[in-house]
């Protein structure tokens, strides 16, 4: 099964990409892990990815592109993969067609998390994360047992600097600018399935269990 999550940041791709994964077994396809991967291996592309990374430029898509032909073309992705957060863009949408189509595979389900603007302020701008650890808390949500202190290692917790009211709105902009349109892209295939994720993460999950099949 080959799934695409997509949504504005703060939707709960990433809560949902991983009850996805322990649930159906698919292998969680991430371009930011693999551009990592690839220039710690210090392959071709990875020294390629380097350069742009120490130059503090976007790394093209051409280069992009590559790295996750090489990435669908393994073994272990023939079980299904997901994406999440990717395409940001039409034109890596279509890029990304073109390597499937060179695989011989196909997209069977595209998630579309849509929540209110003022439930991802809310979201947002209450998330804490660990100096240390990195765990994420919410001081709503899911607060720590003592308050600005890690449960897990006793760090201290802070607020990110994209964790802000100003951060999250020009990331939205952002992405009403340069994602929004993807969804409208894939909309002609029928495999859009847009589900409301303001509400409680298990609800959200029975939602695309129902899509996606299974107990």
């Amino acid at each position: 099964m080959n799934i695409l999550i997509m949504g504005a940041p703060g939707t709960g791709k990433g809560t949902m990409s991983q009850l996805i994964k322990e649930h159906y077994d698919v292998v969680h396809v991430s371009t930011g892990d693999m551009l990592r991967q690839a220039v710690e291996n210090k392959t071709t592309l990875g020294l390629k990815v380097q350069e742009y990374m120490s130059a503090g430029a976007l790394v093209p898509d051409e280069v992009i592109h590559n790295i996750i032909l090489e990435r669908l073309a393994k073994d272990d992705i023939k079980k299904g993969f997901l994406f999440d957060g990717y395409p940001r863009t039409v034109k890596q949408a279509i890029d990304l067609d073109e390597i499937l189509g060179k695989l011989n595979m196909n997209i069977d389900c595209i998630i579309n998390l849509d929540v209110d603007v003022e439930i991802l302020k809310e979201r947002i701008t209450g998330r804490r994360t660990c100096r240390n650890c990195k765990e994420i808390y919410h001081i709503k949500n899911m607060p720590p047992k003592v308050e600005g202190t890690c449960d897990l290692c006793g760090g201290e917790l802070i607020t990110r600097e994209d964790d802000t009211l100003e951060a999250l709105m020009k990331r939205l902009d952002e992405y009403y600018a340069s994602t929004k349109p993807v969804i409208d892209y894939y909309e002609k295939t029928g495999l859009v399935h847009n589900i409301d994720g303001g509400r409680d993460a298990n609800e959200v999950f029975e939602d695309i269990k129902a899509i996606l099949g299974g107990k």
